[in-house]
């Protein structure tokens, strides 16, 4: 009868999915438990709804709930089978016939009571040898879950390379497509300067993207090697008392120096050269539209442009940090509303701080006291700096470009007829924007705005 029960209760504390005693025992919605480290790596990969591996019910969520009593019964268990086999004969101590209870830290040895007490031993650290096997337990769980976070950071590492990459792959095509339809605009007989352009930004865009994919290579690498390292640990964590006493201090070593080595390589920086197009900058001063941004307004909304910017560019899939929001911007526009017609004017970026945003908008956008990039009605062209980085961005729908950051004066180009805008780099005379014709809805008038150069030096988001 004992032995029936005894094997109940075996079978209650065994995973069904490594088949053998639970660790760290996590129960899922259904009541069911596995170990805690079986189930990472279980659904990992897998998209919900996950399944129960016993059950195969149906879950939303992958929540596991520790479960505490069975932790304490596989710990009654271990301990018991410990017990168990210091007891026996053959590990009984040699010289004093006596079990073995007592657990040396500095010789990693068991010792019974006598030769704890002996002169070999006097000065070392001691301690009941269960005791010592829950503490190297928790130690042992607790680098799994530090582990566990290091993958799935490289894994998100991974991800977040993967669509830099695609997004690269994108940019270039679409690159290549706007440079041509502007040269065939306005330079129809200029195909050699075309060719060699193109070509000039193949080459640059082929180099940065072999670069994203050895990158990428050297995460999946280190990704590889912690899961093995995890693997490592979580057979470790499967074997009885006796075994993870005398042999984790190595593995516990080499797990904490690959945690101390993951880190994301150096951020390349995606950004293309501004290749000149030959007299693009004079052909649009044809339309040269002379005015003044005669309304000014210190705008604290107009942060929230900003930040909704950055977090594009910098954090689209992390956490959401911003600027001082008591941080002011100056916003700027022209009096002149734009119905008809061509119109080309340039701002002067000498004066402006490091995030600036120039373009066309709608009277009700500025009005609008969110001032939203998603919001119709502004067309714009925003930089924004995080750290040592810019990056540039148009609005309407937000869209991130790979492009060299202008200095001096930005060139912007209005078509109410085709219903498009341009962006130019003057200084370049680049191309380094333009709204597909009917994009741009009539009725707008020029806008800038910018962080006061009096005010306080650019802030770090987050510090």
């Amino acid at each position: 009868m004992e032995s029936d029960m005894s094997q109940a209760i075996q079978e209650e504390l065994t995973c069904f999915i490594c088949l053998n005693c639970l660790t760290d025992p996590v129960t899922i919605s259904c009541g069911h438990s596995f170990c805690q480290a079986c189930l990472h790596l279980s659904w990992e990969d897998i998209q919900l709804p996950v399944h129960c591996p016993m059950c195969r019910e149906p879950s939303e969520q992958k929540d596991f709930r520790s479960n505490t009593v069975l932790k304490k019964l596989v710990s009654i268990a271990r301990q018991a089978s410990l017990m168990k086999y210091l007891s026996s004969e053959e590990h009984k101590c040699v010289t004093h016939k006596e079990t073995k209870r007592i657990f040396c830290v500095e010789n990693r040895s068991y010792l019974c009571q006598l030769c704890s007490d002996s002169h070999e031993h006097r000065g070392h650290q001691h301690g009941p040898i269960e005791v010592a096997a829950e503490e190297q337990m928790e130690r042992l769980l607790q680098q799994m879950a530090s582990l566990w976070e290091k993958i799935q950071e490289n894994k998100g590492n991974i991800e977040a390379e993967n669509r830099r990459t695609t997004l690269w792959t994108d940019y270039l095509t679409l690159r290549e497509q706007m440079v041509r339809a502007e040269y065939r605009r306005l330079c129809p007989f200029q195909g050699q300067e075309e060719e060699q352009h193109i070509e000039s930004m193949k080459n640059e865009g082929q180099r940065v993207l072999e670069n994203l994919r050895r990158r990428e290579a050297m995460m999946v690498q280190k990704s590889q090697q912690l899961r093995e390292m995890y693997q490592e640990l979580m057979a470790m964590s499967q074997e009885p008392h006796e075994l993870r006493l005398q042999g984790l201090d190595d593995m516990f070593r080499r797990s904490e120096s690959m945690q101390q080595q993951l880190s994301m390589p150096q951020t390349l920086n995606l950004e293309l050269s501004s290749l000149p197009i030959s007299g693009l900058t004079e052909r649009y001063s044809h339309f040269r539209f002379n005015f003044v941004f005669e309304f000014i307004s210190i705008c604290p909304d107009n942060v929230k442009l900003f930040n909704v910017m950055r977090r594009c560019s910098f954090r689209p899939h992390g956490e959401d940090r911003s600027v001082n929001s008591a941080r002011s911007y100056l916003a700027s526009w022209g009096s002149d509303c734009f119905i008809e017609g061509k119109y080309y004017w340039e701002v002067d970026l000498n004066n402006s701080s490091s995030d600036w945003a120039v373009g066309a908008c709608k009277d009700s956008w500025i009005s609008n006291r969110n001032q939203l990039s998603e919001s119709e009605g502004a067309f714009l062209l925003v930089c924004v700096k995080e750290g040592d980085h810019y990056s540039l961005l148009t609005t309407c729908p937000v869209f991130q470009h790979y492009i060299e950051r202008p200095l001096g004066q930005i060139g912007v180009f209005l078509d109410c007829e085709e219903g498009s805008l341009t962006f130019l780099n003057v200084a370049k005379s680049s191309l380094i924007h333009k709204y597909a014709p009917g994009t741009v809805n009539p009725s707008v008038r020029p806008f800038f705005s910018t962080a006061p150069m009096w005010s306080s030096e650019d802030v770090i988001p987050g510090h």
